[in-house]
Formats: structure tokens, sequence, C-alpha cells
């Protein structure tokens, strides 16, 4: 039996089975990272493990043999999971925002997608202007081109953002002038796959390909009206039908939008990566006597004082990461929707806590010296990895900015509040 969210006391527990079976993941991630580079995609063994574990179905409706794991849990999952191997853990944290599409599907259809035990839902950014969905009967005719699609290779369904058009080509808006969206679900073998676009220093094994589709079709029930990320969703009684779609699952977690797990998810990615750097770097610590130098890392006040600071900076980012998810959760499963007020907090944290997870795996790669520019080391790779990790948009610096605007009182300017 899957396990459910642990209640104490009215509070949302953590679910410690599931963070157990991922942490017996992690070393087995650890020595299979250098062949998740160098395929640029999760193999076989990996991806049979993942499935045995279930953890491509965290965020799955319980009505779909998922776990449906309240965030805090989820969060903790994909820490673990990247201490062993950023690039799973980033696979894993966006195939689970995808899977929250299922929660909005019919469940005729949501069981054909997701019914497969293996069942992975991928998708990525559209690539600006080209990608469209015209209606025709019965469905859409969909032409698009999608990048950053991690994990595709693994899927078996993807997911393309799409503007709506008219029957004569022109795009839809809504009364407030906004471009009426949806995402299309199709099988991955429609598409084309551009496999050779994933040439990056970083998150090599997320084969976050390039892929296409020309004129497909795209029947109704696989069309799914995306989640709104816009000011309190308690107007949701005022919002219009393609602002706020027909939610058919009640379980408090398909409260939030999709955007909430890539932000708790990412922020888990680049805090697993440096919780791995610091403790390798502890460890060299120990033994290691750098040369021209009398005294081991260990005995160096300077690198003494470094290390405290290290565990201060991810103890605190994680920490203060935790209570928003609980309070988040807590405060939907009251009111019923997720607030405006904590969004910000969350948006505010995750960013946070990636640069503070840079700065700490920065730190660990120059105080480890020479060791650490050799392949194969526990430092150089994670360098890369996080590095790509901050260089994503949740990690914008930007962020900051937008929050600090609506704590001045002014309107935010981002959109991925």
């Amino acid at each position: 039996m899957i396990p459910t969210d642990i209640h104490v006391n009215g509070r949302v527990g953590i679910d410690q089975d599931w963070i157990a079976r991922a942490r017996t993941l992690t070393p087995i991630l650890d020595g299979a990272a250098p062949r998740i580079e160098a395929a640029r995609s999760l193999p076989a063994d990996v991806l049979d493990a993942l499935h045995e574990a279930k953890l491509f179905r965290m965020l799955l409706p319980r009505s779909l043999d998922g776990a449906e794991l309240e965030l805090a849990s989820f969060f903790q999952v994909i820490c673990a999971i990247a201490a062993g191997d950023a690039s799973t853990a980033w696979c894993l944290a966006q195939s689970s925002g995808c899977a929250m599409a299922a929660a909005y599907l019919e469940p005729r259809t949501a069981r054909e997608i997701f019914g497969d035990p293996r069942a992975v839902v991928a998708w990525g950014f559209p690539v600006a202007g080209q990608c469209r969905a015209a209606p025709v009967a019965g469905g859409w005719r969909v032409n698009g081109t999608w990048g950053f699609g991690s994990g595709n290779r693994h899927s078996t369904w993807l997911g393309g953002h799409c503007q709506v058009l008219e029957a004569n080509g022109t795009p839809l808006a809504n009364a407030r002038g906004q471009p009426i969206e949806r995402t299309m679900l199709f099988a991955r073998s429609s598409a084309t796959v551009k496999d050779d676009s994933w040439n990056v220093i970083g998150l090599r094994g997320t084969g976050s390909d390039t892929y296409m589709v020309t004129d497909l079709f795209v029947p109704t029930e696989h069309a799914v009206v995306p989640r709104a990320t816009g000011r309190d969703q308690q107007q949701a009684a005022d919002a219009l039908p393609e602002v706020e779609p027909e939610r058919r699952e009640p379980g408090t977690l398909y409260r939030f939008a999709p955007t909430s797990v890539y932000q708790c998810g990412f922020a888990a990615v680049a805090l697993g990566i440096a919780r791995a750097t610091l403790d390798a770097f502890i460890a060299l610590a120990r033994h290691k006597t750098p040369a021209g130098m009398n005294l081991p890392l260990r005995d160096n006040n300077a690198i003494q004082s470094r290390v405290a600071l290290a565990e201060a900076r991810l103890g605190s980012a994680r920490a203060w990461l935790m209570e928003i998810l609980r309070e988040m959760w807590e405060g939907c499963a009251a009111s019923g929707y997720v607030s405006f007020e904590h969004r910000i907090k969350l948006r505010l944290a995750s960013t946070y806590a990636i640069h503070e997870a840079r700065e700490v795996v920065e730190a660990s790669y120059v105080d480890a010296g020479a060791t650490a520019i050799f392949e194969g080391n526990p430092f150089e790779r994670r360098l890369r990895d996080m590095h790509a990790v901050s260089q994503q948009i949740q990690s914008n610096p930007a962020h900051f900015q937008s929050v600090g605007q609506h704590y001045l009182g002014l309107q935010p300017s981002a959109r991925f509040l």
C-alpha cells in the first residue's frame, strides 16, 4: 500500500517512508552518476529503481495509484535524490509538476495517460511564436516546438503549452486581453525529438531535448487548461473559465499550481547538491594536508569557520522553506486556496535556497583545492550541476525584486509568482 500523509494534532506531518526509500537510492545514484552524464539520460537500471520505489508517482492522485504526497515530504525526497545525482532529481521534480495535470483530466483520460505504472509525462518551454492550437472537429490541430524537455527520453507522454487560435487563425484572448492557452498532451511517439540539442555543462543527464509536432491532432479530452498563477485564488468564483479550470480531484495538493511544485522541487535539487558537496568537503578536510602546508585542512581556523557557516546557510534555508511549505499546506487545507501571500513567501524562500546552495558549493569547491578539478571526484560534477540549476528561471535574481515590490506595496513585475 502506498503511504499517505500523516496527521498529528491536526498538522500535516512528514511521510518518513518516502524519504527513507529515497535515501536508500542516494548511494546507487551517486555510483551511477558518471553513466548518467555520459548517456545524457537516465539508464535503464536507474529508471527501474525509480519506478520500483514509485517515485514518479509521488504527486499523482491516489485514484490513479499515486501517493498524493504533501509538498514538505516531496521536497525532502527530492533533496535526498539530488544528493546522489542532480539530473535524476531534476527529472523527478519536473515530471512531478507535470503529473499535477492528472487532477484536471477526465478520469478515463487520466487513466489512459497515467495508468501504466511506468507512465511519465514531460514537457518544456514553448519556443516563442511557434506553439499554436487551432480548433478542429473533436479536438485541436497543434503545431509547436518546445525546448528544455527534461526527462523526455524516458517519458511516455509529452505536453506542449500552446496559444489557442480561432478557426481562422486569429489568436484568442480572454476579457482581460490575456492569451488563452492550453497544454496539449500527446504520446511521445507523435513528436520529433532533437536528441542532439542537449549539449550543456551541467544537469547533462536530464536529456532536456527540444521536440516538435506538425499538424498533430490532439483530442479535446487531452487538452488541459493551465492553472492560474495570478492573485488570490479565493477570487475563483469571479475568474474566467480559462483562468481557473475544473479540478476533478478533491485533495489539498491539487489546489496548488504546478509552479509551486517546480519552486520547491528545484530548490530541493539545489539543496541536495550542496548537502552532498559539503559532506564531501568535510570528509576531505579531515585527512587532506594541502601542498606546502603543515596542518590538515581541518585544523585551519578559516576552514573551521567556513564549514560552520555553510552548515548554517544550508540548515536555515532548508528549515525556512520547510516551514513555509507546511504553513502553505495548512492554510490551503483550511481555506481551500493558496493565498498570494503564501506564494510570495514560497517564491522568496525557494529562490533564496538556490542562491545559498550555490554559495556553499562554490566555497567547498574552492577550499578543496586541486583535488576538485579532477573528473570523478565529488566536486567538479556537482559544481557544474549547481551552476546549471542556478541559471534557470526558478533562481532568477529578479524574483527578489518582485517580492520586494510586493512588500513595499507595489504590484510585482514578474509573472512567475
